[in-house]
């Protein structure tokens, strides 16, 4: 499902980049829930969190109803009447059921321009078409704790030495962008708040953001490991063919521990293998 800042492209990077061990994920900034969904379900306790109502309510009717949800997007139309109709019901806050309201909701991802969520796409899509997908991500979600609640707050309740935070909040002056996909929007006083939240953490964190001079500077600190990354830009890429776009990954552990610790691979051709002296053929 794509989702404004979505880790689609980074996924494999970020996901190798993990502590070697952790007994609970949390991400804490779930989204469109890429790297949740990317990463090996294994026996680590996890946690999906997102402050927007709307997404959570989507991602527990996904994992609890299914069958209800597939049957209430079974006759939606890909028409900006309906798109419009479905768009200005969940602006003020519907009655309806929670499973309409994430079928309203999965409509107007689906259905909307680049998944704003604000204006008709006018793409061709059967959203039947999804319909597997839904099933299993209702598989993958059956034990994963879905919450609605402030970072700090979720941040604060499931710390423990065995922690693992992946965090992707709202990009350094981009925060506006998620006023439209239903959030209040993230200040600085939110970053610095973030900060301040994981740098007093037991747990590991690892931190993704824009490469930017303030969010370098909030987290100059010992012991915090800050690596550059670049991806395409996809909104660059119509005007400028292989725009980059440049990211930075923020972690207070080892991010190549894992890639240290990786098995070597042993080389046929090497020299000395073993049960073979110096001069013999192999």
């Amino acid at each position: 499902m794509s989702w404004i800042g979505g880790k689609k492209s980074l996924r494999d990077l970020i996901v190798n980049l993990f502590p070697l061990y952790y007994e609970r994920y949390i991400e804490v900034f779930g989204g469109g829930g890429w790297i949740l969904f990317h990463k090996p379900p294994g026996n680590d306790f996890e946690v999906y969190n997102d402050f927007n109502s709307l997404l959570t309510n989507l991602y527990r009717c996904v994992r609890e109803k299914p069958t209800e949800l597939m049957d209430a997007l079974k006759y939606c139309l890909n028409s900006r009447e309906d798109f419009d109709f479905v768009k200005n019901a969940l602006a003020r806050d519907s009655p309806a059921s929670d499973v309409q309201k994430a079928a309203w909701f999965y409509q107007l991802i689906r259905y909307s321009y680049a998944s704003g969520l604000t204006s008709f796409g006018s793409q061709p899509h059967d959203i039947r078409s999804n319909f597997p997908i839904i099933e299993q991500a209702h598989r993958r979600l059956a034990k994963v704790v879905i919450e609605n609640k402030d970072f700090e707050k979720l941040i604060g309740q499931y710390d423990r030495p065995v922690s693992f935070f992946y965090c992707d909040p709202p990009y350094y002056e981009t925060e506006s962008y998620y006023k439209n996909v239903g959030e209040d929007g993230f200040t600085e006083k939110d970053h610095i708040r973030l900060r301040d939240a994981l740098m007093k953490a037991q747990g590991k964190f690892l931190l993704s953001y824009n490469d930017c001079e303030f969010i370098r500077n909030l987290y100059d600190a010992p012991g915090i490991q800050i690596d550059a990354y670049t991806r395409i830009s996809n909104i660059k890429q119509r005007y400028d063919n292989g725009a980059q776009f440049p990211e930075i990954l923020i972690a207070n552990y080892d991010m190549q521990e894992r890639s240290r610790n990786a098995p070597a691979q042993m080389n046929l051709f090497d020299a000395g293998l073993p049960g073979l002296m110096p001069g013999e053929e192999e």
